[in-house]
């Protein structure tokens, strides 16, 4: 059960004036985040025009950075059909990564999640298997990938809290009735962030914060940057453990 910190995904430069973009900036607010308590990072490494890439020369800038500077703090990257809008060149990519991440997210919404899934885990990477509706998780399960998965992904984009909830409760079932054991990672997104944390203190599930997900935190202010989000989400987690 961790807390994580997603440092900036696919926000623009505008979101936030605390958002990282470059190498240097993504590995100072790394450290911050794991000073104030994160125990992973997951990031989106941008180039040097500021796009999200997968290009080897921009993954293994930004990997090295952080690790310099948050030295035995797994680091994941995002391998989102965005990114590259090309599964070849996405698949090129991730072959030429000479400073490879520890894992890396994929999400099962995407026709190219199985060929990512077996370059990842062939080449020694752990797979974040993403799953968004029960859609995605039934997918996962058809395809027997689960079980590989370092972890699963659950990321539910429902802003409306009932709906949230129900839609996390109905693809945590269909993992559950297929035998699927592996560690879980549950988060939110804007209005429904800080709900998710509280469930997954309760569940005992690893859960994450930060600017990808959101920029404010539980009692509503917008945070001074993602260490602060880290630090508020540790504290929510000891206010309901002390709760129980």
């Amino acid at each position: 059960m961790i807390v994580q910190a997603c440092l900036n995904g696919a926000r623009p430069p505008g979101y936030h004036p605390a958002l990282p973009l470059t190498p240097d900036a993504i590995a100072r607010d790394a450290a911050a985040c794991v000073a104030a308590g994160a125990a992973e990072l997951h990031v989106h490494p941008r180039g040097p025009d500021g796009r999200e890439s997968l290009a080897p020369e921009v993954i293994d800038a930004t990997v090295l950075a952080v690790r310099r500077a948050s030295p035995g703090t797994l680091v994941g990257v995002s391998t989102g059909g965005w990114i590259e809008r090309d599964v070849d060149r996405a698949l090129s990519c991730i072959a030429g990564w000479r400073e490879p991440p520890d894992y890396a997210s994929v999400n099962f919404s995407e026709a190219a999640a199985p060929a990512l899934t077996e370059r990842l885990l062939r080449i020694g990477i752990g797979v974040e298997a993403g799953v968004a509706t029960v859609a995605d998780a039934e997918r996962l399960v058809s395809l027997g990938l689960g079980v590989r998965a370092l972890r699963i992904l659950i990321e539910i984009a429902e802003q409306d809290e009932a709906e949230a909830l129900s839609a996390a409760a109905a693809i945590r079932a269909v993992l559950a009735r297929a035998g699927v054991r592996r560690p879980m990672l549950l988060h939110g997104f804007d209005a429904t962030v800080w709900r998710f944390v509280e469930l997954c203190v309760t569940e005992r599930l690893s859960t994450r914060v930060g600017l990808e997900d959101g920029c404010l935190l539980p009692n509503g202010v917008t945070a001074r940057d993602n260490s602060a989000l880290v630090a508020a989400g540790n504290a929510l987690f000891e206010r309901v453990r002390f709760r129980k």
